[in-house]
């Protein structure tokens, strides 16, 4: 709504001029409304939010996996800078993808559920390449047995994500750190 405008009112359209300013406002409200109600929220709630109408929603992202592949770039992102840092550790970055599921678990959903579509694998492909980095490290450190691959601690990744998903906010943390006390039992040499 436009500022001033009164309660009800229809927003002004401002045509092609503000696409950009709408497809930023998209991906945040998507950010937000995904960690808040999970991947399969209501794609109406995403347009709402960003105060947009869903027409707006359908001309930048077609559907529901396309908003999410925007939406979670920037996770991705985080987890690059966090992984090119030569000091850092694969349990940092595990830390952080367990950080970023426990604060959104439609990221993991995400990556585990569309994994073959060919706009959400070049995104799972980018995390096993830095889990496949950082591997090596935590072999030579005997925090993993030398048969552990990437793809296995993704999949990992996964079932951790998919348990916080299902457990109530306020026990999350507790319950990953739990549930990676257990993996990482299993995973060592």
């Amino acid at each position: 709504m436009e500022k001033g405008a009164a309660p009800g009112a229809r927003r002004q359209n401002r045509g092609p001029s503000a696409a950009a300013e709408n497809r930023a406002a998209l991906v945040a409200a998507a950010r937000e409304v995904f960690a808040a109600d999970g991947y399969e929220a209501p794609l109406s709630a995403v347009a709402r939010r960003a105060g947009v109408g869903q027409g707006s929603l359908y001309r930048h992202f077609p559907d529901r996996v396309s908003l999410a592949v925007a939406a979670f770039a920037e996770n991705v992102s985080l987890l690059e800078d966090l992984a090119a840092r030569p000091d850092s550790t694969l349990d940092e970055c595990l830390d952080l993808l367990t950080e970023q599921a426990i604060a959104s678990a439609a990221f993991m959903d995400m990556l585990s559920g569309h994994a073959g579509d060919p706009r959400v694998a070049p995104i799972a492909e980018r995390v096993t390449a830095i889990l496949a980095r950082k591997l090596p490290g935590a072999q030579d450190a005997g925090r993993f047995g030398p048969e552990v691959r990437p793809e296995d601690l993704l999949m990992c990744i996964g079932m951790v994500s998919g348990l916080i998903a299902k457990t109530p906010d306020g026990i999350r943390r507790e319950t990953a750190e739990r549930a990676w006390a257990l993996l990482r039992r299993a995973l060592a040499p």
